[in-house]
């Protein structure tokens, strides 16, 4: 797979206004869902989202999760790992953050930093990164199998021209100007690095598909994931349980 032969925005065809309105449809189709999901209890579902600086992952958040009751949802952002965090195996800050039966978990960036931003600075090195994404597929098999976990991967797609123009936005308008931090033009120049590292990614932890997701658009970005979900919670076909004795 490359990335750059994938494209960052919405098919021409499909159109925005109608999207909009089919979105605002499944958000309402969520709630009940996952209303459904945390009554029934049998089922978990665990969301990965990642993508370069400013591809939206916070706003993605916003738009496709508030809609639902927030006593079922949970969001852990992981950034760097802290000392106590270093000295345990690499995913052992993750599994804490598991979702238990009848929750939705988000990711907010994930297990996954450990074998991108890792290599990207030279911190882990190409046979290390074999052993954790080796440990990955592990650890999601385990989820999947043992605890009835279903797992939802997305990259956001954002274009390198789009991610400049949203950074660059944090410079000038007040309501952004909180999310900027100088590091993340740093990062930028190593695009290509990133993309390297994330083809690698998708090449060996695929046992869980992941799902590319264009993301100069927000509107389609946000439908993409919204109707994802929908389908996999349609799909386990949940029941209410009785009353109990």
């Amino acid at each position: 797979m490359k990335l750059k032969d994938i494209s960052t925005t919405a098919p021409e065809h499909v159109s925005k206004n109608k999207t909009k309105g089919e979105l605002e449809e499944i958000l309402k189709d969520l709630d009940k869902l996952q209303n459904l999901l945390y009554a029934e209890g049998k089922h978990s579902i665990l969301i990965v989202i990642q993508g370069m600086d400013a591809s939206g992952k916070d706003g993605l958040t916003r738009d496709v999760f508030t809609s639902m009751n927030p006593q079922g949802v949970n969001v852990e952002s992981f950034k760097e790992p802290t000392k106590e965090e270093l000295a345990h195996d690499f995913l052992w800050r993750i599994h804490q953050h598991a979702p238990a039966k009848g929750m939705i978990q988000i990711f907010n960036r994930s297990h996954y930093e450990d074998v991108l931003i890792t290599r990207v600075h030279g911190m882990t090195d190409d046979k290390t990164a074999r052993q954790r994404m080796k440990a990955i597929n592990d650890f999601e098999n385990l989820l999947t199998e043992h605890n009835d976990t279903h797992i939802l991967k997305f990259y956001l797609h954002v274009s390198h021209k789009e991610q400049l123009k949203r950074l660059e936005e944090r410079l000038e308008d007040p309501q952004k100007m909180w999310k900027y931090n100088a590091n993340d033009f740093k990062e930028s120049k190593l695009w290509e690095k990133y993309m390297k590292y994330y083809e690698d990614v998708f090449k060996h932890c695929k046992d869980i598909p992941w799902h590319i997701v264009p993301a100069d658009d927000n509107w389609y970005k946000s439908f993409i994931v919204a109707s994802t979900l929908q389908k996999t919670l349609q799909e386990l076909h949940m029941k209410y349980p009785g009353m109990k004795k």
